[in-house]
């Protein structure tokens, strides 16, 4: 991926690591489109920064997710960087029977979204010079936090997806995949002030770093994510699985607490 002068569409850009990148690679020389639902969001997100473009969009629904492609490559000829960062994250309690929505949400926005919106672009991509898709997953696609069951496994299969899209683009378009660590948030409620979770300022510059190596990896792996990544490469993932279970538990609680004020 260049290391400027791209014009790369970025879900998710509104709020979050979405919003941070999108300013970095504004920052460094890129234009970027930031895409999300909540335009009073992006429109924050995109203030003061002239290369920074905004547009609504709905990865739930299929129909719109080729519309809106139609009229990104028609408004941005240029778009050569597709960022799959979008997604949901819900808590689950899988002890008893209940209500899927939430899940089914999950799968929709998290594995649908980015197939969708990959499917709708790469024919343009395929016809640009420095071409690139970056999925976003999570280290939680290596080690499940068992907390969030659903969302685990949709990070899962984008990894997986991730490295099947590698191998049949080879020599076409680049593909990227950045897995963050836990950061610091509002992807889930209280997560933006969760101890042990990474700044986000300190998450995003750390991949921006990244970004601007050349050739630039194939796998964006800040320092945070690596034991992650490894734990099964390395024979430490059931002690891994355990650790970050009761880890995570603790530090939803403490959060919880300060929030509070307690």
């Amino acid at each position: 991926m260049k290391t400027s002068g791209n014009t790369i569409l970025m879900t998710g850009g509104g709020s979050g690591i979405g919003e941070a990148l999108a300013h970095r690679f504004h920052d460094r020389g890129d234009t970027v489109i930031i895409a999300g639902r909540r335009r009073e969001a992006l429109e924050k997100a995109a203030e003061g920064r002239e290369r920074i473009h905004v547009v609504t969009l709905d990865v739930e629904d299929a129909a719109a997710v080729d519309a809106f492609a139609q009229a990104i490559v028609a408004d941005f000829p240029a778009l050569n960087v597709l960022f799959n960062n979008a997604g949901i994250m819900k808590f689950e309690d899988l002890t008893g029977r209940r209500d899927l929505a939430d899940a089914e949400a999950t799968l929709t926005t998290n594995i649908l979204g980015p197939i969708r919106l990959t499917n709708a672009l790469i024919d343009h991509l395929v016809t640009q010079s420095d071409a690139a898709i970056v999925n976003v997953t999570s280290g939680l696609a290596f080690v499940p936090l068992v907390a969030a069951p659903t969302y685990s496994a949709t990070k899962a299969a984008i990894h997986s997806y991730t490295v099947s899209l590698r191998t049949q683009l080879e020599g076409k378009v680049e593909v990227i995949e950045l897995a963050p660590p836990g950061v610091q948030t509002d992807l889930t409620p209280g997560q933006a002030h969760r101890p042990g979770y990474v700044p986000l300022e300190e998450f995003a510059d750390a991949v921006a770093a990244q970004f601007a190596q050349t050739p630039t990896p194939s796998e964006i792996l800040v320092e945070q994510v690596r034991p992650f990544r490894m734990a099964e490469r390395e024979g430490m993932f059931d002690e891994t699985l355990k650790n970050l279970t009761k880890r995570a538990a603790e530090q939803r609680a403490a959060g919880d607490r300060i929030q509070s004020g307690n």
